[in-house]
């Protein structure tokens, strides 16, 4: 099965993302912020992270870092969350190491074929 790690401080985007995650049929783990997220990933190999960017105490661009820089979750592709999208953000995203970027708030209708886009990468 498909396992998604769902990064969000927001408890209404974490339920709706997890819920739509969860209906398509994927495994979702969730985590509140970048700490906990990088204790996840010790355990488990995700086939997708789902990452917020603006995160409290360790923003997004930091986790992907960390993320990027150990070789047993350099692989594991990291798409941005985020509602406060300005220009050039998409862009600075990918520099950084992220497969891609879903704008907030989360659009129900695009949310399935978007994430599936980068499953099947």
């Amino acid at each position: 099965m498909t396992h998604i790690l769902v990064v969000e401080d927001n408890p209404m985007n974490m339920e709706l993302a997890v819920d739509l995650l969860e209906v398509y049929g994927y495994e979702v783990t969730a985590a509140e912020d970048g700490f906990e997220a990088l204790e996840h990933v010790k355990d488990t190999k995700f086939d997708l992270i789902l990452l917020d960017m603006q995160l409290p105490g360790m923003d997004g661009i930091e986790v992907l870092g960390k993320l990027k820089d150990d070789p047993e979750t350099a692989k594991m592709p990291v798409v941005a969350l985020t509602a406060h999208a300005m220009a050039g953000d998409a862009e600075r995203f990918i520099e950084a190491g992220c497969a891609g970027y879903i704008p907030k708030p989360i659009d129900v209708h695009q949310f399935k074929p978007t994430v599936a886009q980068y499953l099947d990468r």
